[in-house]
């Protein structure tokens, strides 16, 4: 009976009949017959045997399920594991989708994004950057990215009148044309919704005076004039292009009490003086080009300094000195317009160095005979921008961010500045997608982003900083920044120092687009005549890595071909010039987006990040001894010392040490990289300081920041801007506040030091 019924409680089951030489029928006519002759008292008895075999039944069953699948997830965690190992097959799938991307360019692609972007001028706020903004998220989309945007409320300014008039020696007025000329050769300069050339935030005036020329417009510039006996107060000044930021130089007309600045683009800047011709013909800027831009001191929209300018965000009145827009009128100009103003001044003959390439008699400094009226009417006003995103999620750590980015709006049309950065960025994201099709996934999550109003003062990238600040400073791991990808030969870079090696290592992998036979990195290197290639630091607030190195401390690159392109920020900077110029088959522009992605797979891939702090440490002790160099140039007083920042580099070089033989020893074992990692991403946030730079609080790092009238290689900007305050002429020789930013610098130093090390002190 018992036999019996554990047979039924397992057919129950099975759903299965089990074989004693009966047929299933019969076999169940029987235990029917069985179960008629029971007593009620058995009958129950062996109801609840029953139940307790089928539940004993169940549990094992259950049982068996939960062990297969316990064994299951530890195989799958095992093996997961497993393949973390630096030679796993994980490592080496990695490598394999590496070396497919480099393999998935495409001129093609690049030089047809280039053309859309291209058609049509596109300023920040005007609804033809609009559409860019839709192309670049709609190419997005078609490569079946995850792609998004973010709308920001900002101000702007644009001309609505502009004149400009030369009272002549002989009392006759000849009114300049402050415009570009329309060429044949090329429809794009023929236009009629190109902007007029203006200076972004530039205030409407209406001034007439003297002149006086103040060659680069630089403070060295203003003392000449001084020594010389010129009084530019109550002037309107001319200077040209070259060697300063235009906001700096219009900056230092008002300081010197002048009542507007016009600036132009001298042929011996931007032409060769002429010897080799001119675009259409050659890539030299015409006689009539005349070079766009912001002049604007600071970063991000004037009015939401420090905070996001979102629709319910405070602003300032554009009033407040806290905007810190410019104070006088300024206008850009052509060399065409440039020359009958130089050729009309009297006064002192200009010093030797100080003569450009125009066709002039002498060049004077003036403030006699040639007078100017000028006139500006400016429209500030709030326009919405729009800043356009792709991510690829990681896997295996999504909260930590590879952020690459370039922006969209230009002056004109903007081929080289910036669309040839936004066509390699289009294009690079084809090829991602390409190798997400293949089954890849980075390891960490990769942000693609096409900034809005750069121009005016790196608008949209400051502001969605601002907005993210936090979330950037806990997860950011680096931002790789192209804005012009390509303006012509030769590969150049800037970095911040642990980045350096990564970069060498990426641009060994590339070949030089125009050198068959050697790579990006040999090119590079001979061009520097070095040991090393020259990579730049992050000195001024040019472009977009700004708000991430200077003002979060995201470590961060910036790299482009071609040092500078004679039509920059022109009518003349459109296809047609790229085209003929700048790169006509597209090979540089693949290799810069091939660059660009390698550099990136390698943050987002590798288990280790790439990043070397004992090149960090080289390159601070060389800062350090420049300061003391330029201590004991300057005389400072013995009280004065840099023992500081010596200590500091001590406890720094043997964290950067330590921390780089840990990585090393980690290389060969299967553990949990995050924290190392951590600490290395992290490091470079302490070189901020909460209060910033003095005078420009917003920039927070004290290694790298701007420099008031600087436009050299330098570093610790408090340290050498307080230095330069000391000894300029009449001013206090205040050693105490050089020795208070040594103190800082120091301070940070020693913070990043404790960063490394990964313990508390």
């Amino acid at each position: 009976m018992l036999h019996a019924n554990k047979s039924a409680s397992l057919h129950l089951l099975t759903g299965t009949a089990l074989s004693h030489g009966v047929a299933p029928g019969e076999r169940l006519s029987s235990l029917e017959t069985d179960i008629e002759e029971r007593t009620p008292l058995q009958s129950a008895v062996i109801h609840l045997k029953n139940r307790h075999n089928l539940l004993i039944k169940t549990c094992n069953a259950a049982f068996i399920l939960l062990a297969s699948l316990l064994i299951g997830l530890s195989i799958a965690f095992l093996t997961r594991f497993i393949l973390l190992w630096p030679g796993s097959e994980l490592q080496h799938k990695f490598d394999e989708y590496h070396a497919l991307f480099q393999v998935l360019g495409s001129n093609q692609t690049i030089s047809d994004h280039l053309a859309v972007l291209t058609r049509e001028p596109h300023v920040a706020g005007t609804p033809e950057n609009f559409a860019t903004a839709e192309y670049v998220l709609s190419t997005f989309q078609k490569y079946k990215l995850s792609a998004y945007y973010t709308d920001y409320n900002v101000l702007v300014s644009y001309p609505l009148d502009r004149k400009l008039s030369l009272t002549q020696p002989n009392g006759s007025v000849l009114n300049l044309s402050l415009k570009e000329e329309a060429l044949a050769e090329d429809s794009y300069t023929q236009s009629k919704e190109v902007i007029p050339a203006f200076h972004a935030y530039a205030p409407s005036g209406n001034i007439s005076a003297d002149v006086v020329y103040v060659n680069y417009g630089r403070e060295e510039d203003f003392k000449k004039l001084k020594e010389l006996g010129v009084d530019v107060n109550g002037t309107i000044v001319i200077a040209r292009y070259g060697k300063l930021y235009r906001g700096d130089i219009v900056d230092n007309a008002a300081k010197a009490g002048a009542l507007a600045a016009i600036l132009y683009s001298d042929p011996q800047d931007y032409a060769e003086n002429g010897t080799h011709g001119y675009y259409p013909q050659s890539k030299w800027l015409p006689s009539s080009g005349i070079q766009r831009g912001t002049t604007f001191q600071g970063v991000g929209d004037p009015l939401t300094p420090g905070w996001p300018s979102t629709s319910y965000a405070e602003r300032l009145d554009s009033t407040s000195s806290e905007a810190h827009l410019p104070k006088i009128p300024s206008l850009p100009i052509s060399s065409s317009d440039a020359r009958p103003i130089l050729v009309a001044l009297n006064g002192s003959i200009a010093p030797p160095e100080w003569h450009g390439g125009l066709d002039v008699p002498t060049y004077r400094v003036g403030r006699g005979a040639g007078r100017l009226h000028f006139s500006y009417t400016a429209n500030l006003t709030r326009v919405p921008i729009r800043n356009v995103y792709a991510a690829i999620k990681g896997f295996e750590e999504p909260d930590r961010y590879v952020l690459l980015g370039n922006h969209r709006d230009a002056w004109t049309f903007g081929a080289v500045d910036p669309s040839s950065g936004t066509a390699a960025l289009l294009e690079l994201s084809h090829r991602l997608s390409k190798l997400v099709d293949h089954g890849w996934r980075p390891r960490r999550t990769i942000l693609l982003c096409s900034w809005d109003a750069e121009e005016f003062g790196l608008v949209g990238s400051t502001e969605w900083v601002e907005q993210n600040l936090d979330l950037l400073s806990a997860r950011a791991v680096a931002y790789i920044n192209v804005d012009c990808a390509v303006a012509g030969l030769g590969f150049f870079a800037a970095a911040t120092p642990q980045l350096d090696d990564l970069l060498q290592k990426i641009t060994k992998k590339v070949q030089d687009p125009d050198s068959p036979h050697k790579t990006i990195y040999d090119s590079w290197l001979a061009s520097g005549g070095g040991s090393f290639p020259l990579i730049g630091r992050f000195y001024d607030h040019s472009s977009d890595y700004t708000a991430f190195v200077q003002h979060v401390g995201v470590p961060a690159i910036d790299f482009y071909f071609g040092a500078d392109y004679p039509v920059y920020h022109s009518l003349y900077d459109n296809y047609n010039w790229m085209k003929k110029f700048g790169d006509p088959c597209f090979q540089r522009h693949v290799a810069a987006s091939t660059v660009w992605g390698l550099l990136a797979l390698e943050l987002a891939d590798n288990l280790l990040l790439p990043f070397s702090y004992v090149t960090y440490s080289t390159e601070l002790q060389a800062y350090v001894k420049t300061v003391e160099e330029q201590l004991l140039a300057a005389k400072a007083p013995h009280d004065v010392t840099v023992a500081p920042l010596n200590f500091a580099l001590s406890k720094f070089q043997s964290a950067a040490v330590k921390i780089s033989q840990e990585a090393e020893d980690l290389k060969h074992l299967v553990s949990n990289k995050r924290t190392i990692n951590d600490q290395l991403l992290l490091a470079e946030r302490a070189f901020l300081d909460v209060d910033g730079l003095r005078r420009k609080p917003w920039f927070k790092h004290l290694v790298y920041g701007p420099l008031r009238n600087h436009s050299g290689p330098l570093s610790f900007p408090g340290i050498l801007d307080a230095l330069a305050d000391a000894v300029a002429p009449g001013s206090p020789q205040n050693w105490a506040v050089i020795q208070h930013e040594i103190w800082r610098v120091s301070r940070v130093i020693i913070r990043a030091a404790l960063v490394l090390q990964g313990e508390l002190n």
